[in-house]
């Protein structure tokens, strides 16, 4: 599937939520060239990986979002939130778990094998490349392990002084080339890193 690649809201001083997970600093109002941006690096994906928790919130929002709107006659914006929904609800989801062997959704796979072996195979099959959008304890081993190869940081413009971290279990050093820096109108600035795979 080729690379596996980091969409994560982050805060100035590197959070990527409250001390209790909680979103609210984040910035919700995308401009429509960030959403654009947005889109495009999910679309050059085929499919997205979860780990456990993350798979409890993010597959039954996506898919009661699109039970919701999908009778609704709304406006443009509604019908952008069903249209995103939609996509998140149809690309394969790879939920890693060491405890569950089933997760209720359409287009989930349960994967309960060794992290970088299972991550490796999947890089290994033709196909698009993947992504991951958290949760912070998945994004954390995958970082660790060096399994992203491109990070994509949403800077939002807050600092939140305590909360969750990605970066805490790195324990050697892992160089990065900095691919773009863009700021955008509604205050997020999107800075893509790629990993130096060492030979």
């Amino acid at each position: 599937m080729g690379k596996l690649k980091l969409l994560m809201q982050i805060s100035v001083d590197g959070y990527v939520g409250g001390p209790n997970g909680d979103l609210d600093w984040r910035t919700w109002e995308y401009d429509d060239k960030l959403k654009a941006f947005a889109n495009n690096l999910r679309d050059g994906c085929d499919a997205i990986l979860l780990g456990r928790k993350m798979a409890e919130v993010f597959i039954p929002h996506f898919e009661e979002t699109v039970n919701r709107l999908q009778a609704k006659n709304g406006d443009k914006a509604l019908a952008e939130m069903f249209a995103y929904a939609d996509r998140m609800v149809s690309m394969p989801k790879i939920v890693f778990s060491k405890t569950m062997e089933t997760i209720d959704g359409k287009n989930v796979f349960v994967e309960n094998g060794d992290l970088v072996t299972a991550i490796k195979d999947l890089k290994s099959k033709k196909g698009k490349d993947m992504i991951v959008y958290g949760g912070a304890g998945f994004v954390s081993s995958l970082i660790e392990k060096g399994l992203i190869d491109e990070f994509n940081l949403f800077v939002n413009p807050v600092m939140i002084n305590k909360g969750l971290r990605i970066f805490d279990l790195l324990d050697h050093r892992q160089t990065l080339s900095l691919i773009n820096a863009t700021p955008y109108e509604c205050g997020i600035a999107v800075l893509t890193f790629k990993l130096r795979h060492e030979n």
